[in-house]
């Protein structure tokens, strides 16, 4: 059996109240699903609800925005800015240069190791991207 862990509005959950169980199939937003071995593997539907509160950012450059929305990783050739305070192997929100949060992912260098990389190597693993609304459509239901 899988879990999964939604966000539930308690003016939707008063709603809900007003249906039997059988007739409802499903309401609230799914942000995620529990893997066997008890991980959370978050899904793109998360994004409006975590980049308000990151603290670890990176901002990707237009070329590299449309490649990570191709499910690439970004590179440091294509990296605008970086929280200063990123450690490697943290969980980072991906934003245009616009500060629109278009995906998020796992920091592979830490910030200060960032300056002086190769500008080929990657800085940011791909975890999720809006594109992954039209790619996975009927996973993420």
């Amino acid at each position: 059996m899988k879990y999964s862990s939604s966000y539930r509005r308690e003016s939707i959950v008063k709603l809900a109240t007003n249906f039997a169980r059988k007739q409802l199939i499903s309401f609230g937003t799914c942000i995620g699903k529990f893997t066997k071995n008890g991980a959370c593997r978050l899904h793109i539907t998360a994004l409006d609800f975590l980049a308000p509160y990151a603290k670890h950012k990176v901002w990707a450059k237009p070329g590299a925005e449309q490649s990570f929305m191709y499910g690439n990783h970004v590179l440091k050739s294509g990296l605008g800015r970086l929280t200063e305070t990123t450690a490697a192997n943290q969980g980072v929100v991906i934003h245009s240069m616009g500060d629109m949060p278009i995906g998020f992912g796992v920091a592979a260098k830490s910030a200060q190791n960032c300056q002086q990389a190769d500008p080929m190597a990657i800085v940011c693993y791909h975890q999720a991207d809006v594109g992954e609304y039209l790619r996975s459509e009927t996973h993420l239901t």
